[in-house]
């Protein structure tokens, strides 16, 4: 499967969420796409390495999309092969009564990748102009000045939190974090079905919750800040991809197709070569391990 091009996928000019496709257009039996997957983690996996030795850079991995997208599943098979201290996942829930007491983007600082590892964020500070735009009542747990009630809240509120994160964006990429956003762009029916299997499945009803319904309720009203966020977000620095995730392992292959295409042009990140006078010595050193025999 050699035929994953990043640029079908991200945003450049504005877009339509309707008129993308839910479904990947091309599509391959059980075994291509497992096999396929687990030669990209592998190599995903080997790239890591690399970075971590060379220890200039960091990446940033951010993750959206509506429940049951995918996201979690996502996790677990692109990185399976990874070095634990390489790569670190965040889940953001409902923000802590500590984490309302400082502006919105202070938690997601506080989960930024190192140089030389990368970050997962499952859901991320999207979700401040998401969950809130879709429910504004949750701005006035944030004490913001000047917003008491819900009508309080200016029209260009939304815009304004969106050049803001840009500028967050700008600050990581310009300071050596790679950032790359994927939103998994699942159809309703979809999600009606793999909320079905949650309920008729005993292994996965924990993850079922009634909540999901009422969310599911505002699917338009979801999908409109969705469209709003990718094409005002998407920038030459931080892309957003729009990945197809109807079909799971589709998606799943897309996005560590994406991810490797993306970060193998940084042809920069090497293994760093061993010190002059090191190298000049190591036939001395091998000498005094074996004598430690």
């Amino acid at each position: 499967m050699n035929d994953i091009n990043p640029d079908n996928f991200k945003i450049t000019t504005p877009v339509k969420l309707a008129d993308l496709d839910t479904k990947p257009a091309d599509n391959y039996d059980d075994d291509v796409k497992k096999d396929a997957l687990e030669k990209l983690s592998g190599k995903l996996a080997k790239l890591q390495e690399k970075m971590y030795a060379h220890n200039r850079y960091a990446v940033l991995i951010c993750l959206q999309g509506m429940d049951t997208s995918g996201k979690d599943s996502l996790i677990r098979e692109v990185f399976n092969e990874f070095n634990p201290r390489g790569v670190v996942v965040h889940s953001f829930k409902v923000p802590s009564d500590t984490e309302l007491q400082h502006d919105y983007l202070w938690r997601h600082y506080l989960a930024l990748p190192e140089r030389g590892t990368m970050a997962v964020f499952n859901r991320t500070h999207y979700e401040n102009v998401l969950v809130t735009r879709v429910h504004p009542e949750y701005i006035l747990n944030e004490n913001l000045p000047g917003i008491e009630n819900v009508e309080d809240i200016p029209a260009d509120f939304w815009a304004k939190r969106m050049e803001q994160i840009n500028n967050f964006e700008k600050h990581l990429s310009q300071n050596g974090t790679i950032v790359l956003k994927f939103f998994f762009h699942m159809g309703k029916e979809e999600q009606r079905e793999r909320l079905l299997r949650r309920l008729e499945e005993e292994k996965h009803n924990w993850k079922f919750s009634p909540g999901d319904l009422k969310e599911r309720e505002r699917w338009n009203d979801y999908m409109a800040c969705y469209e709003d966020m990718v094409n005002k977000t998407s920038k030459p620095n931080a892309p957003w991809f729009v990945v197809p995730s109807d079909d799971k392992e589709m998606c799943r292959c897309i996005v560590a197709g994406i991810l490797l295409s993306e970060l193998e042009k940084y042809t920069d990140i090497q293994m760093p070569e061993l010190d002059d006078k090191v190298k000049a010595n190591i036939a001395l050193y091998r000498d005094q391990l074996e004598k430690d025999a």
